[in-house]
């Protein structure tokens, strides 16, 4: 399946170093999920959790969620060692930390080779080179980290973000023009079902693909957040159906529950439809 049309609704994060976590994963009904090497791991764990990962991606059970690995920065000493082993775990990308410029994503592409490549976009530096980073060819998916934004940014946390805008936007037009998947950052709250809720729905919005998570309490809602509800696809199906009739009777638009109905609407119905159906496959 294309990236782009795979669903990404829910990203969970989940520590590399804790087995019990990594079989839980196995059975959640997550989209993708992001096994972490990084953040979630201490120093003292850092070569036990690759490779306690690499026995867990050997004995599979993960079904078509997408698995991608986050390792280390390159800048660190356990960076190499990550990818080399990353490389060779099975996963079908791996996650770069904190990455500035294209040339980070080519250090490690010299290491992984054609594996695809994901890109945590968390500094401002990235920000102002983000469509460079989109472009690159071996990249497949952005992944914003909010946290560490905000934490260069010397924000201060609103529940609208407005302070985040800037670097939200500038990522979401570079992944979207160059036909990249990109994830929202985490809701630290995730206890708060309501604020969580909100936020997804901004996200979506926006135009993000989905929510990376920090815990299995907050899938539900944002796989519902980003799928289509029942009330949209029904209403995609009506403007495909009346714009073929307009079109079959020599007219350009239609007009649909007093709303006129062009090509590029026909367009987006259509996504709709298929972002629909390709959640119902993973379902099935």
């Amino acid at each position: 399946m294309d990236p782009r049309a795979r669903p990404h609704r829910s990203v969970l994060y989940i520590p590399g170093s804790k087995p019990r976590a990594l079989d839980k994963a196995r059975s959640l009904p997550v989209d993708a999920i992001i096994f972490d090497l990084e953040d979630a791991v201490s120093v003292e764990e850092k070569d036990n959790a690759r490779a306690t990962l690499a026995e867990a991606l050997a004995a599979g059970g993960y079904g078509n969620r997408v698995k991608i690995v986050r390792i280390n920065g390159l800048d660190t000493a356990w960076g190499r060692a990550d990818a080399e082993a990353a490389a060779n775990m099975g996963c079908d990308a791996i996650l770069l930390p904190k990455v500035s410029s294209p040339a980070d994503l080519d250090a490690l592409a010299e290491i992984t080779g054609d594996l695809p490549l994901w890109a945590m976009m968390e500094t401002p530096q990235g920000m102002l080179n983000a469509a460079q980073i989109a472009a690159h060819p071996r990249l497949q998916g952005l992944v914003m980290g909010t946290n560490d934004l905000a934490k260069d940014m010397q924000t201060r946390f609103r529940a609208d973000r407005l302070p985040l805008m800037s670097g939200l936007g500038l990522c979401l037009l570079a992944a979207k023009a160059a036909g990249k998947v990109i994830v929202d950052g985490v809701y630290n709250a995730f206890k708060d079902d309501a604020g969580l809720m909100a936020e997804c729905e901004q996200g979506r919005d926006m135009g993000f693909d989905g929510k990376t998570l920090i815990h299995p309490a907050q899938v539900e809602i944002a796989n519902r957040a980003f799928a289509p509800s029942e009330a949209e696809v029904d209403l995609a199906r009506r403007q495909i159906a009346a714009f073929d009739a307009a079109a079959a009777a020599g007219q350009g638009v239609a007009v649909v529950d007093g709303r006129i109905v062009e090509n590029l609407h026909v367009v987006t119905a259509r996504e709709i439809i298929a972002k629909a159906d390709a959640i119902a496959s993973l379902s099935g």
